[in-house]
């Protein structure tokens, strides 16, 4: 066995989709925004029936992530919170309006890198958080949905997003570290190895260490390979695993390799509504479930990559991947519809898998 020193050497490397396969847990409920209950955990602060009404005061705990002008962060109810004091009580904090939420403040986040990989989409940045209620000086901690009792933290916290295929989708993992200056959100897709990217168990070690990426101002969005999975390293074929609480903290994984970055000098959409289906989602237009490039748009500062320029004008850089094959949900033909009529587009599948218990 290496020691971490000598691994922490070698976290270079990276991996495909298919490298890692943990299997797709089975949930005891998958859920849309429109057909949540009020509820969906004992002991809940929060609501999850939010409709569509952004006010500063909501408790919805609905969250999303979807491309780089449309995520949320988790952050407290009320004012000067420490995350260790209210990681099970707090709120979504959105850019977009529309989603029953809260408002991220123009001018709270001041640099915000959105990659999409194989496994996961993610979000990292900087700002002042103290706008979204965080206490000046806070080093943070993390929220994810399992918790210590498998409840959440939030306690009943959802996740959902558009931009793995342009389909409106729960989220079952994902991972959100968030300070006062500091912030990273991930999302893993419904496939095998969800649970080794959207770990949940270093929860001391911070943004940087589990989700490696771009901490500076400024706003882009890319494509990426995936890293390894947060605490695993890989030397001459053999896989080692470190675990919070040893002796040595190895270095974290150096950020994937992306291309087709397009980059914005200031953030596009802040505060604007929730796509709808005439609009544009950043980049893909929604046809029927599907996604297909948009020169509409944001104008972007540059672009570069190696899947070529684009097309100045275009919203972004990006265009989504392909549905993961998991059998976890089933979406309308327009789900960007059924969201905006709240469930009045019949035909909205979803299924219900086996119950889930999660070790913590």
């Amino acid at each position: 066995m290496l020691s971490l020193t000598s691994l922490a050497l070698l976290g270079a490397s990276l991996v495909s989709a298919q490298t890692f396969t943990a299997p797709v847990p089975s949930y005891s409920a998958t859920y849309l925004p429109y057909n949540a209950p009020n509820r969906t955990e004992k002991g809940q602060f929060g609501t999850n029936q939010c409709g569509t009404k952004s006010s500063q005061d909501s408790v919805c705990q609905n969250s999303y992530l979807s491309t780089l002008d449309d995520f949320c962060l988790w952050a407290p109810p009320t004012p000067n919170g420490l995350i260790g004091n209210t990681e099970r009580l707090e709120v979504a904090w959105c850019l977009r309006s529309g989603y029953g939420t809260r408002l991220i403040p123009p001018g709270a986040i001041t640099g915000a890198h959105f990659i999409q990989t194989p496994n996961y989409l993610q979000v990292t940045g900087i700002g002042d958080l103290t706008k979204l209620n965080i206490a000046k000086g806070d080093s943070g901690g993390e929220l994810d949905p399992h918790g210590a009792d498998g409840l959440g933290n939030p306690i009943g916290g959802l996740v959902f997003g558009y931009g793995d295929g342009g389909v409106l989708r729960q989220y079952h993992e994902w991972t959100n570290f968030m300070a006062d200056k500091e912030f990273c959100f991930r999302v893993c897709k419904d496939q095998p190895g969800s649970t080794q990217y959207c770990q949940h168990v270093y929860d001391v070690t911070g943004c940087e260490w589990n989700m490696p990426g771009n901490y500076t101002q400024g706003f882009s969005s890319c494509q990426g390979d995936s890293t390894l999975p947060m605490g695993v390293y890989v030397s001459n074929g053999v896989t080692s695993t470190f675990h919070q609480g040893q002796p040595s903290t190895p270095s974290p994984h150096p950020p994937g390799k992306s291309s087709e970055c397009t980059y914005f000098a200031t953030l596009p959409n802040v505060n604007s509504p929730a796509p709808t289906p005439s609009e544009t989602l950043f980049g893909t237009s929604i046809v029927g479930g599907s996604s297909v490039r948009s020169t509409t748009g944001t104008t972007p500062v540059n672009t570069s990559g190696g899947g070529g320029t684009i097309t100045s004008g275009a919203t972004s850089g990006v265009t989504s991947g392909s549905t993961p094959s998991s059998t976890s949900r089933r979406g309308a033909a327009s789900p960007l519809l059924a969201y905006a009529n709240m469930g009045a587009l019949s035909g909205a599948a979803m299924l219900l898998g086996a119950s889930f218990i999660f070790a913590v």
